[in-house]
């Protein structure tokens, strides 16, 4: 389990240090901005989509480590997926972070895979608005929200 543990945290640090996506998008489909009054996290989420589909997203802004490396991760893990398919995987990820994963969870819809390494952060409550600020943020430029995400 130490071993799982120190690879999640490797790789929590490497999304850190070495944003994937974080950029600015110069005429994207849809954005939305997002805010962490608690931890003081910003983040603004661009998506470019063809058709359905998000052929492109990035993320600019600041935060802990943590909200930097789910922005890095979410940004790969949808690239690619359909409108629907990105809004399932936010309900999965945001029921496995918030410890309310259904048995539906656990074979059914999109996978997880490299987002399993923020399993733990559920165990530590303030972090769990951290990991989740750059998902709520993308679900509300899918959705197009006009009005700036908080996790307050």
């Amino acid at each position: 389990m130490t071993d799982l543990h120190d690879l999640y945290q490797e790789m929590i640090l490497d999304h850190n240090k070495r944003p994937r996506n974080c950029r600015r998008m110069a005429a994207p489909s849809c954005s939305a901005d997002g805010h962490n009054p608690l931890c003081g996290d910003r983040i603004k989420v661009y998506v470019d989509l063809e058709g359905d589909v998000v052929k492109d997203v990035s993320f600019e802004g600041s935060g802990c480590a943590i909200s930097t490396a789910s922005a890095s991760l979410m940004t790969e893990s949808v690239k690619g997926k359909t409108v629907s398919e990105a809004k399932a995987l936010f309900g999965k990820f945001h029921r496995m972070i918030t410890g309310q994963r259904e048995a539906t969870d656990q074979n059914g819809g999109p996978e997880l895979g490299k987002l399993e390494v923020f399993s733990g952060v559920g165990r530590f409550p303030t972090r769990v608005k951290c990991a989740t600020l750059a998902w709520h943020t993308i679900k509300a430029a899918l959705e197009d929200q006009d009005k700036p995400v908080t996790t307050e």
